[in-house]
């Protein structure tokens, strides 16, 4: 029975002297960043134009085809913040470039630029569904929806404050689809092409 007592307050020292050495080495170590600063233009690489930086008037190129940027709607739902910008590249339909920093899935992940580039497609009198939906063929499958309250800055189309609807959707190769409204008016849809850094160059500054 005392060789037993002996064996039990000794493996109890054991778990104790480990416990503060392990507590020593934590208190000691310093604490992990949550998320990473996004960089700035100038970190980002000076290859490449930030498109955070563009205005109303300014004149750009994607893939080697220029646009002139007429308008831009400055976006809030939520707490996230975004501006799209309508395009005229002289294809007399509606085009527009949506740029957002956006959070990390999970908290130690960094911010990220996203820019995307939306060409409209028919809807053919389609609604967005809260679930999946069939377009040209291709199953779309919902991602987001909400309200988000608008300011329209230069030539939109849309009024100078309002709340849009939107829906959007993901499909299983990665496609994106959005639909969207001014409330009170009809729904447009668009498809999202992903442009990668270096892709948006910015040919001249509004005067």
């Amino acid at each position: 029975m005392t060789s037993m007592v002996v064996i039990g307050l000794s493996i109890a020292t054991v778990v104790i002297v480990l416990g503060g050495l392990y507590a020593t080495m934590r208190k000691g170590r310093p604490p992990t960043a949550s998320v990473s600063t996004l960089p700035t233009h100038d970190t980002i690489g000076s290859d490449y134009d930030d498109p955070r930086t563009i205005e109303v008037g300014d004149s750009i190129e994607t893939h080697g085809r220029r646009a002139g940027v007429t308008g831009a709607l400055h976006m809030s739902w939520q707490g996230r913040q975004w501006t799209e910008y309508l395009l005229d590249d002289g294809s007399r339909r509606p085009v527009w470039l949506s740029v957002e920093v956006r959070q990390g899935l999970v908290s130690t992940d960094p911010p990220h630029l996203e820019v995307l580039l939306w060409n409209s497609v028919p809807t053919q009198g389609m609604i967005p569904a809260k679930s999946m939906l069939i377009m040209e063929g291709v199953e779309f499958f919902p991602i987001e929806r909400g309200t988000a309250a608008f300011r329209s800055e230069g030539e939109t189309g849309r009024p100078e404050r309002g709340l849009l609807d939107f829906a959007d959707y993901r499909a299983a190769d990665g496609r994106l689809l959005s639909f969207s409204r001014v409330q009170g008016e009809g729904w447009t849809a668009s498809y999202a092409q992903p442009l990668p850094p270096g892709s948006i160059t910015i040919v001249s500054r509004a005067a």
